[in-house]
């Protein structure tokens, strides 16, 4: 098994693109949901309360894979010990199952078109989402 760092190996260059991006994005998307919310329910009144609503109101359940999957991107580049080359395909064919054919990828795909509609930087940001995962040359899980 060859090991690579993820902070220099080339193979881990495109989740060390990826990561900044998905971040932004999910930022970006987190925010909508937020207005709207607060659209259907009123203002939200404190910090505390909107952490509660992201960890378990529906209106942001889909967003929660989401948040986990850049977690488990932030363990591996973050990591001290070299990381197997294989993870870093693995990740990337995670991120293509993730953002592309389930359920949360068709949210994640129509809500970003939605706010990319309104904001040049979205929609930059998930047209170099989709070229990254759509240019590895990865294999199915």
């Amino acid at each position: 098994m060859t090991v690579g760092n993820p902070a220099s190996d080339p193979a881990f260059a495109p989740l060390r693109e990826l990561r900044p991006l998905l971040l932004k994005a999910h930022k970006h998307l987190m925010e909508a949901e937020k207005d709207a919310y607060e659209a259907i329910y009123g203002p939200i009144s404190h910090k505390g309360e909107y952490l509660r609503l992201v960890l378990s109101h529906e209106q942001f359940s889909w967003l929660r894979p989401i948040s986990q999957f850049i977690v488990q991107i932030d363990e591996v580049l973050m990591a001290k010990k070299h990381q197997p080359l294989e993870r870093a395909n693995e990740l990337m064919v995670e991120a293509r199952h993730l953002l592309q054919t389930t359920e949360i990828g068709h949210a994640f795909q129509e809500r970003s078109a939605l706010a990319a509609e309104r904001d040049p930087e979205m929609a930059a940001m998930v047209l170099r989402i989709a070229e990254l995962l759509d240019s590895m040359e990865v294999s199915s899980p």
